[in-house]
């Protein structure tokens, strides 16, 4: 189950308070409909060390989409590199130094990649 996000006065399209009583704040839907395929998505592959012990994980930050796709994505590249790793808010972590050959999974997939950092 996916937190809810805190609402913070930009959500509200600048209002803060209004003093009429029969004022209703409209929230705006955002059609979410059509799903974003492979060659929109803009991915970038880093290796990060930060708060993780000294160990490397190689770390996939942009994927848009929903959260079933994510999960799916990151299972195909922790099995097609044989380790381990976890999937969540949007990123895609992968134990180890793997992104050359997580970049050349992705490019395969037909996403657009690229390596950034180090």
């Amino acid at each position: 189950m996916a937190k809810e996000k805190k609402k913070i006065i930009n959500d509200f399209g600048g209002i803060m308070y209004s003093t009429d009583p029969s004022f209703v704040y409209e929230e705006e839907t955002i059609a979410n409909d059509e799903p974003i395929s492979n060659a929109q998505q803009d991915l970038r592959v880093t290796l990060d060390k930060k708060n993780r012990g000294g160990k490397a994980v190689t770390l996939i930050t942009g994927f848009r989409g929903g959260d079933e796709k994510l999960m799916d994505l990151a299972k195909m590249l922790k099995t097609k590199c044989g380790v381990g790793g976890a999937a969540k808010d949007g990123e895609i972590l992968i134990q180890g130094d793997f992104r050359d050959k997580v970049i050349l999974i992705l490019q395969k997939e037909e996403f657009k990649v690229k390596k950034s950092g180090g």
